[in-house]
This record gives C-alpha cells, sequence and structure tokens, in this order.
C-alpha cells in the first residue's frame, strides 16, 4: 500500500477521496482511488478487463496524474464534468444575450468546470444603445455582474469559481479593463488578460498611433507605446492583466481551418473557441528518471513513449466517459475530441539528471523530452484513429498544413493523411499544484521548484497541531542516495534565485511541442526595473510564446515570496518601572498604581460606569463586497488624565449582518468598560479570515500606510480599533516595517533547521483556507503549501 505523507493524505483525503455526502467512505486507500478511476475509464473498450489493468499500472505510483476532475469525479457517478476547461460562448451584444451567457456560465461553474470568456464583442462604455435611447455601461459592468453569478455559485459549495475574461487590444474600454482590478474587491473572482494582436506589438516597436474601435467605429486614437506601458505598469505592481498573443495563437492552431479563438480557460493553458472543452493529465516526469543523480541519469524513452500511450488512451475515454454542463459543450467536444495531455515534475527531472533549470543542458534534455512526448501521443492518436475513428470535423487537407503538424515525423504525418487522428489537439501543460504535492511533492508542471524543504502546520483529528517536514521529491531522493549531509550541486536552484529569463527560455523550449498552451508564472525579483520587466515579456513574444503571465512582489499587490527577518532580541527581564498586570487573585483596588502599569493601564473589577456625554470618532469602511460603508464610532472614556476606549457601535444600511453586528458592539464595549489592557480585541478581530478569501483594500490615512489584503470585514474593523487606541495614545504607535511581524506568526512556514539552498524560508500572503501565510503564485494560480488550497485567479 502506497505511504502518503501528511499532506498528501490530507489532499487525497479532501479533494480526490470517493466519499458519500452523509461520510460513508469508498475509497479506503489510494490505491482503491486508482482502481476507481482505471475501471471507469475502461469501460468504453472492447475488452475492459484488459485495458482497466493497463490503466491501473499507469496510475501507479504516479506515473500518470490524471487531472482532479477525472480523479475525483470518474467513476463516482456523480453529476459532475470530468473536463477542467471551458471557453463559452460568444457573447452576443444584446441585453437578453448577455443573460443567456450569464445563465451558461452560472451551470458550468455548479458542475466544477472553470470558464474563459471574451468581453470583446460589448459595445463600450457610452455608446448608443439603439431602440431604448440609453448609453451602453460596457463589457466591464457586464464582468461585475459575472463575478458576483461567481462568487454566489462558490459561497453555495466547496471549491471555489474560476474565470478568465480577456479584451481585445483595440478595444475602447481596454485603459479601463487594464485598471479595473486595482480597484479594491473588484473582479476578485476573474483573471484578466489583454488579447495582443501581432500588428499591436509592431505599432509598440515603431512607436505608432494605435485606433480603439469598434463595430468599425474608432472612438480614440493612442499612442501604442503608451497603451503598451499602461498594460505593463498594471502587471509590474499589480500582477495582472496577463498578455495573450492572440494572433500567434490563432495561427498556430491544428483547427484554423473551422474555428476562430479569442478566450482561454481561467489558467490560461488552452485556448479554446466558443464552447470549447479541453480535459487535462500530465506525465510525472520524476518517476521516470533511471540512476538518479548519477552520470548515466536518463528518462528512458521506451519507458516515456508506453507510458504516454496509455495515458493517451485513457483521456480520449474520458471524452466518451465525461457529463457536460450543456449540450453546445458535449457536441464541440465530442466533434474535436481535444486532449490536453502535459508533464509534472519537470524541475524534478533535471534536478536528478544534473541540469540547472534554464540551463543550456536543461534546454536541451527538456527538447528532448517534450519532443518525445509529442511525437508518442500524435502517434498513439492515429492508431485510435485507425481502430475507433477520426474526429468528425477531421479534413486531411487543411489539418497537415498546420504548423505543428508539418513539424511531425514522416510515418506520424503518413499515418495522420492514411487513417486520419482521433484528437485535433493533444498537448498542454496545466497547474498541477494540488496533484503534484498529492504524487510525494514533485515539481509542479515546467515550473521550478519553489522550496526544497519547509515545514507546516498539520492539524490532527483531535484538534491538536504538529508540525511536519515538507521536503521536494527530487531533494528527498538526493539525501536519500547521497547522504543527509551531502552538499547540494548547482543543479539545485530554486524559484527564487532564477533569473526571468530563465523561466522563458523553459517556457519557449516547451512551447515548441505544445500544440495549446503553457500555465506558467515568471517569477521576477521585487527590485527588477520597469524596462527590465518590459524586456521579459518581449522576450515571450520574440521567443515564440503564446502568453506571458508574471508575478513580482511588490508593496503595491504585496509579496508572494518573503524571507522572514528574525526580530530583535528581547530584554530577558522588563524594565524595572514596568510592573507586571494583577490577576484576579491577588488584585487589591487600594493597592494598585496606575503610574506603575505599562501604558497606564487600569483593570477593574466592575464595569466603568458610562458618563452623560462622551467623546468618540466615527470611522468609514467601505467593504468591497458590501452595497454600502460600514460606520464605526468608538467613544472614550478620560481616565487618570489619560483617553482609553470605552464603546463601539457600528452602522450601516446593509441590514444583512444586522444580528452579529449587534452582538459584536455589545460584546465589545462590555470588554471595553471591564477596563484593562484591551488590545487584544484588535489583534483578535485582524486574526480572523474570511474562508471565501480577503481583500485587497487602499490605504487608509492613521490605519494602514500602503494597499494590502485585509483577510475578512471583521478584521477591517479590528484595523479600525487598534489605529483609533494609538490615536488617543491608548497604544504606542506600530513599529514600523513588515519584517518583524511576518517572523511572528504562529504556524506559519519556517525554515528547516538545515535549510541547504535559501539564507531564509519564504513567506507568501495569507491563505483564505487555513490563514497560514503560505500562499504562492505558480502556474497562474495561488497554492498554499501549508494546506494545499489552490485558486486559479
Amino acid at each position: 500500500m502506497t505511504a502518503l505523507s501528511a499532506i498528501a493524505h490530507q489532499i487525497w483525503d479532501m479533494k480526490y477521496r470517493f466519499k458519500e455526502a452523509d461520510g460513508t467512505v469508498h475509497d479506503r486507500t489510494v490505491e482503491e482511488s486508482w482502481r476507481r478511476i482505471a475501471k471507469s475509464l475502461a469501460e468504453t473498450e472492447q475488452d475492459p478487463s484488459h485495458y482497466e489493468a493497463q490503466f491501473y499500472k499507469a496510475l501507479e505510483g504516479f506515473r500518470f496524474l490524471p487531472a482532479g476532475r477525472i480523479v475525483a469525479g470518474a467513476g463516482t457517478a456523480r453529476s459532475v464534468t470530468l473536463f477542467n476547461c471551458f471557453v463559452m460562448g460568444t457573447i452576443p451584444d444584446s441585453m437578453a444575450g448577455i443573460f443567456d451567457g450569464l445563465k451558461e456560465a452560472a451551470l458550468t461553474l455548479q458542475q466544477g468546470g472553470g470558464i474563459g470568456y471574451d468581453f470583446s464583442t460589448i459595445r463600450p462604455k457610452g455608446a448608443l444603445v439603439h431602440g431604448v435611447g440609453a448609453d451602453a455601461s460596457g463589457p466591464l459592468s457586464f464582468m461585475d455582474v459575472w463575478d458576483s453569478m461567481c462568487r454566489t455559485i462558490m459561497s453555495a459549495g466547496s471549491r471555489r469559481g474560476a474565470m478568465m475574461a480577456t479584451l481585445r487590444c483595440d478595444h475602447p474600454d481596454i485603459e479601463a479593463f487594464i485598471l479595473a482590478k486595482q480597484e479594491p474587491g473588484r473582479l476578485t473572482n476573474f483573471n484578466l488578460s489583454v488579447l495582443v494582436t501581432d500588428a499591436f506589438m509592431d505599432a509598440v516597436r515603431q512607436d505608432a498611433a494605435w485606433d480603439l474601435t469598434f463595430d468599425g467605429m474608432v472612438y480614440k486614437s493612442i499612442q501604442a507605446r503608451t497603451l503598451w506601458d499602461q498594460i505593463m505598469r498594471a502587471t509590474y505592481d499589480y500582477a495582472e492583466p496577463g498578455v495573450i498573443f492572440i494572433d500567434r495563437i490563432n495561427a498556430e492552431n491544428n483547427l484554423a481551418y473551422c474555428e476562430t479563438i479569442s478566450a482561454t480557460n481561467p489558467c490560461g493553458e488552452q485556448p479554446l473557441p466558443p464552447y470549447g472543452a479541453c480535459l487535462l493529465g500530465s506525465i510525472n516526469l520524476a518517476t521516470l528518471v533511471e540512476n538518479p543523480f548519477s552520470e548515466t541519469a536518463h528518462i528512458p524513452e521506451d519507458e516515456l513513449k508506453e507510458l504516454v500511450q496509455t495515458a493517451i488512451r485513457m483521456m480520449d475515454n474520458v471524452v466518451d466517459t465525461s457529463r457536460f454542463p450543456l449540450e453546445a459543450q458535449a457536441q464541440e467536444a465530442l466533434a474535436k475530441r481535444r486532449i490536453g495531455l502535459g508533464v509534472t515534475g519537470l524541475a524534478d527531472a533535471l534536478v536528478m539528471c544534473g541540469a540547472r533549470y534554464g540551463g543550456e543542458d536543461a534546454v536541451e534534455l527538456t527538447r528532448r523530452w517534450m519532443e518525445a512526448l509529442r511525437n508518442a501521443a500524435y502517434a498513439t492518436s492515429v492508431s485510435l484513429a485507425e481502430e475507433k475513428g477520426a474526429f468528425p470535423l477531421f479534413d486531411a487537407d487543411p489539418y497537415l498544413e498546420r504548423p505543428q503538424i508539418k513539424t511531425l515525423p514522416a510515418e506520424i504525418r503518413e499515418g495522420i493523411k492514411k487513417h486520419g487522428i482521433r484528437n485535433a489537439l493533444l498537448t498542454s501543460i496545466a497547474p498541477t499544484g494540488t496533484i503534484s504535492l498529492l504524487a510525494d511533492n514533485v515539481s509542479s508542471g515546467v515550473e521550478p521548484v519553489f522550496a526544497w524543504e519547509y515545514t507546516r502546520t498539520v492539524r490532527q483529528p483531535d484538534g491538536s497541531r504538529t508540525k511536519e517536514t515538507v521536503s521536494d521529491y527530487a531533494y528527498r531522493l538526493y539525501k536519500r542516495i547521497k547522504g543527509e549531509d551531502a552538499p547540494l550541486t548547482d543543479a539545485f536552484v530554486d524559484a527564487q534565485s532564477l533569473a526571468p529569463e530563465d523561466h522563458v527560455r523553459m517556457q519557449a523550449v516547451v512551447q515548441e511541442y505544445i500544440d495549446s498552451s503553457i500555465s506558467k508564472t515568471i517569477n521576477c525579483p521585487p527590485d527588477l526595473p520597469f524596462d527590465a520587466f518590459k524586456d521579459v515579456y518581449t522576450q515571450a513574444y520574440d521567443s515564440g510564446c503564446k502568453g506571458c503571465t508574471t508575478y513580482r512582489p511588490s508593496d503595491v499587490r504585496g509579496a508572494v515570496l518573503e524571507v522572514a527577518t528574525p526580530e530583535p532580541a528581547k530584554p530577558e527581564t522588563a524594565p524595572e518601572s514596568i510592573a507586571v498586570p494583577p490577576t484576579e487573585q491577588n488584585f487589591n483596588p487600594q493597592d494598585l498604581n496606575p503610574q506603575d502599569l505599562d501604558h497606564d493601564v487600569v483593570y477593574m473589577t466592575q464595569p466603568l460606569e458610562r458618563p452623560e456625554a462622551l467623546a468618540g470618532k466615527t470611522h468609514k469602511i467601505k467593504w468591497p463586497d458590501s452595497p454600502h460603508a460600514l460606520y464605526i464610532t468608538v467613544n472614550d472614556i478620560l481616565q487618570d488624565g489619560r483617553r482609553r476606549p470605552f464603546e463601539i457601535f457600528i452602522n450601516s444600511k446593509n441590514m444583512e449582518h444586522y444580528a452579529w453586528i449587534v452582538a459584536l458592539t455589545r460584546m465589545i464595549s462590555a470588554v471595553f468598560r471591564r477596563g484593562g489592557d484591551v488590545s487584544f480585541v484588535a489583534e483578535e478581530l485582524k486574526a480572523v479570515f474570511d474562508p471565501r478569501g480577503g481583500m485587497w483594500m487602499p490605504p487608509v490615512p492613521g490605519v494602514r500606510n500602503k494597499p494590502g489584503n485585509v483577510p475578512s470585514l471583521l478584521a477591517a474593523i479590528g484595523e479600525i480599533i487598534e489605529a483609533h487606541m494609538v490615536e488617543i495614545g491608548f497604544l504606542p504607535p506600530k513599529a514600523s516595517g513588515e519584517a518583524a511581524r511576518l517572523a511572528t506568526v504562529d504556524g506559519e512556514i519556517s525554515p528547516a533547521p538545515h535549510h541547504p539552498v535559501s539564507v531564509g524560508q519564504p513567506l507568501g500572503r495569507s491563505c483564505p483556507s487555513c490563514g497560514q501565510r503560505s500562499l504562492h503564485r505558480q502556474e497562474g494560480c495561488d497554492t498554499c503549501t501549508n494546506c494545499g488550497y489552490s485558486k486559479c485567479a
């Protein structure tokens, strides 16, 4: 029986184990999960038992990793889709058509599909709406409606919805689109990407004028380089929008003769036509390396070919066994039989073969492996076409002229000409965050390793917490082979120490053999100059990539990868002038001298009496998730010549949370009136995390000096209370800098005692699921290394 690590078992049990709603367990082991999947996908074969054994062998040991939808849904008889990726139908420029599209999106999200939409078809803001004598509200206003719908669907289930929104670089509302997510709380369920054309890139290089048009009308003319700088500046500071090179996608599409693409799925690895659908799976390269960490380390291409053959057959069978949210999606999937086979564990496999990620050896190894995978996938699909028939829209002459097909070996092209091909497109690089963690923490997709070793907090069934060390698959294997004290080779390079051009180089070589696209994040250092940052996108375009997504920690967006700095040493004993606060057991009011207490705090056995009139201050919170502001009034009492908080009132037109607001104000006021050091009230509120995720809030004088993520509405209230306490002198001013605060958070990722690579352990943003600062950006998704939470947004 396969022994799963604590985090792998947690992910399997939470996401992929087949259990009934009442808790009845069907998959007692991960082997039973593999058996369930293999049996389900073999049912369409003429000899199910033969292929069930073959499929099980591929799954065994995590050699082939179907995407999460397949692992969770295959063989369960649940009304869910096994497809990961959808692009919805073209949005008509009419109210009825727009809301028909909204309904279709809701149905797709409900079944677990991530969706993409091109909003370029909606007329710009201010355009005349004929027949009603009104001005159009523009695509962004309807994106807000989609975002609200997605939030509603998510709140009714356990999985957060994921959406991609695209807009053409020549749409009149493109400038507003670029800035949209800089407004706190707006479009939080969307990834945004600009559809960049070849003509636009030429205009940028020439510093030419660029027309923003809709339906043949020019609404505005702007310098192309100015618009490009707007995109780059937003991405530099806020990590969005991404860039999709849409002309290249269409020019290199195997199906360009029968479809046009204008959107992708949420993480960008699947450019799809209207109602397009695709399923995903990954070959785990790390499990295929023979003689790792030796001069003869290699991946046997015969074994890789055999595994790819089985994986392609399995994924083709998914097309016939999956449910679809919409009939149009089913028809599209069956007509083209699109699948997306990719890899995971690439960085680990490179390390095991002694190649540094981004180096010349790594590029050549990657090219060899990816070409072998591509050729085996296409050869297998030709064999399946001979056995079961080609995809219905296959047309030999135009298909054989497509760029990717023309690079195939002659014998495969001859096979396509003679038998056709079962699947129109076959390869893609998908995000594999949680699946890779499940597979013994191999490196994810084609990304470099995030951290070789770190510690995480594990919640036990009895509610207690333990610490466990989480290490990368290749790192752990190296220590087992070479010994715990063996120094690491130069091949052990992590995401933080790579230059952006290393990322681009790896993405470009993989893209040569991928007929769809790649989900990858290019991590950039926070001090990367803006002009150098722009060069990353130019390099991606010039090297043949189909899109580019970057992440640069910044003061505006918040750091994803930070290094904790130890707190300054504290004195072993407190200064003599500060007394220990009395306890209830030894407290005597006559003995109390307020001047002897820290911050002059007075501890009361009876609540303070309320004077007739109190001085106070009202603070306004505009929480992005609420249509109405909250007004927080904190009144103070003067005691021993010093002000202290006495009571709090919270008012709002929004009655949705009336009961808990009343309860909160009464409880906090009761605590304030008891006296003592009540600063813990603010700290407790600030520690509350909303499981749906927090909101990005703008700077507020006296509360926060720069934009930042606030984990919940209660945390925002806690911030106000703390700021008020500082303002009236009840608390000392907050210490400057984030490093000391980050270093003191309990239960976070922290340095392993013998961490061999990094000077400190990278910390991330707060995870909306577990609350730990262990959220980092990878493959276009937010992934938590502490609990396995993942969100493509």
